[in-house]
């Protein structure tokens, strides 16, 4: 059995002391490895620096929030942990929105500075999608000093690229600037930082249409990326976690924050392309593989390179899937020990993973136990009242892990905590050795690949096409991506649409992820006395497919 060791050394309370202890320890060893460049932790140190001087000479004071918008590449950890040595709250923006929903997102989270790329990615032109958010921009007499009405905190952009967007400050600037800060007003600034204190904040979709902020602290971040290696994966520096998901999702943070607690190298790539993906794993020697989701996994395994690819290195794999997805990705990687895992942005991630001593049955049907220090029960939905082992119910957190609140969201917090638990909104139960099995959402949530959404929020989107009277969401399976949005729409009297127009209507305006992958219309909805019963639309659905 492998052994933990949870008293050795100490876990960071920051991530400040995090990324600096590393980097006392294992100066020389692989940080972060993309596939045509590498940092080593002292590297990472000296860069995260930099930023943090930079970020100090435009004005970022602690505790403002310092947001970033790009695709994964070694910049944006260089961000991260200069915003956080900074004394700031790294505020990670999901690259995939459109211009409303980061118009949405810069005003909530009361930004004070932003930084993009140009850098190529499966995304869009992020600095153009600003532009169109804030058409201020391109008349800004000083990029160092904005005033923006609908953002007043905001006082600078800036994007990594070799031109500067009107109203930007040029990245060359923003470099330069690095020289107006002693590296000693950093240093202080860092003894400031406590572990209570917001180090990162993720935007998560609700059950309303717009996402919310959820800051999580340095010392929950930092123990739960500890709990992970030291609980579950046991980690050492000569291990490279190959984790290619976004940098503005826990399912790369926390498996980047686990490496930092052991020394090892993240592995990480700009876009996940398959062919690639396995000749990175290959060179790097990977050790552990993080997909997470099977629409990576099912890519990587049906590539024709799949076959020939030297992956004997890999003893751990990480996916969450349906039972048949996940027995035939254990068969795929026979050399690896497949794990599940539960988790939320809200817990800081996953707070269970299987241990890999655990029965292949147990590994395939559970998510594992939480960590220590992390309490699960199992509630009725609308009493509260705990239930017996086995039945389902709703999953209430409490713990180190679990974040204190949503940002600037006091009626959903009174909502979502009950006396010092969490109200996950998911469906689940406990076996005899608490291990947690996850059976769906309570929420009105779809999960498309990888991504939360909210259906309200789509429902509230479509209600904007000028022949919608009424639309309701529901989430359908799908092979690729293991659920879709499917759209009922009522049309307005004498207007006429069709499924192929709804969709086109969809495009470019909100996330594609979001848009829905079918259309039905209807004239009477399945009711209950006062509300739309979408079970029923379900049941048409299935139905009309067969299933």
């Amino acid at each position: 059995m492998a052994k933990s060791s949870i008293t050795e050394p100490p876990v960071a309370g920051t991530l400040c002391e995090l990324l600096l202890g590393a980097a006392e320890r294992f100066p020389d060893q692989d940080a972060l490895v993309f596939p045509d460049s590498a940092l080593t932790y002292a590297e990472l140190r000296e860069r995260a620096f930099e930023r943090a001087r930079s970020l100090v000479a435009l004005g970022v004071e602690p505790g403002d929030h310092v947001g970033i918008l790009m695709p994964n590449c070694p910049e944006y950890i260089e961000l991260l942990f200069g915003a956080v040595l900074a004394g700031a709250v790294a505020v990670v923006v999901n690259a995939r929105y459109k211009a409303a929903e980061l118009a949405y997102v810069v005003e909530n989270a009361d930004l004070a500075g932003l930084i993009t790329s140009d850098l190529a990615s499966e995304y869009v032109d992020l600095a153009g999608l600003l532009g169109e958010a804030f058409p201020e921009l391109a008349v800004a007499d000083n990029p160092r000093a904005l005033s923006i009405e609908r953002v007043p905190r905001l006082r600078f952009v800036t994007s990594i690229s070799a031109e500067t967007p009107p109203g930007f400050v040029a990245w060359s600037a923003f470099q330069a600037a690095a020289d107006e800060t002693p590296k000693p007003s950093v240093s202080a600034r860092i003894e400031r930082v406590t572990g209570a204190e917001a180090a990162i904040m993720m935007y998560t979709s609700g059950t309303t249409a717009d996402p919310k902020g959820c800051p999580l602290g340095h010392a929950a971040l930092a123990h739960n990326g500890a709990a992970m290696n030291r609980q579950r994966y046991f980690l050492g520096p000569e291990d490279r976690l190959w984790a290619p998901l976004p940098m503005f999702h826990m399912a790369s943070i926390l498996p980047l924050l686990c490496c930092f607690d052991a020394g090892a190298a993240l592995l990480s790539m700009n876009r996940v392309e398959a062919g690639v993906a396995l000749e990175m794993m290959e060179r790097e020697r990977a050790t552990v593989a993080f997909p997470a989701f099977p629409t990576i996994t099912n890519a990587l395994i049906t590539h024709p390179r799949f076959p020939s690819t030297d992956l004997s290195r890999l003893r751990r794999l990480n996916n969450v899937a349906p039972l048949e997805m996940l027995r035939r990705f254990q068969d795929a990687f026979p050399q690896a020990v497949q794990t599940g895992a539960y988790g939320l942005t809200e817990t800081c991630g996953v707070i269970s993973y299987n241990h890999p001593d655990e029965d292949l049955e147990s590994r395939l049907t559970t998510c594992g136990a939480p960590f220590e220090g992390i309490d699960v029960r199992i509630a009725d939905p609308d009493s509260g009242a705990e239930l017996p082992t086995g039945e389902r119910g709703e999953i209430w957190v409490r713990g180190f892990t679990v974040f204190e609140g949503y940002y600037k969201a006091p009626e959903k917090n009174a909502e979502s905590f009950v006396d010092g638990w969490f109200r996950t909104g998911d469906l689940g139960s406990l076996d005899e050795a608490n291990r947690i099995r996850y059976h769906g959402r309570i929420k009105d949530m779809l999960k498309v690949g990888g991504e939360n959404v909210a259906a309200l929020e789509i429902e509230s989107f479509l209600a904007t096409h000028p022949a919608v009277k009424l639309a309701m969401v529901i989430g359908v399976p799908d092979e690729r991506l293991l659920e879709v949005a499917a759209a009922y729409i009522e049309l307005n009297p004498g207007a006429e649409a069709t499924e192929a127009e709804i969709i086109d209507f969809c495009r470019g305006r909100i996330a594609s992820f979001k848009a829905p992958r079918h259309v039905r219309f209807v004239t009477e909805w399945p009711m209950s006395s006062t509300k739309i019963q979408k079970f029923k639309l379900q049941e048409w659905f299935n139905a009309e497919r067969g299933s």
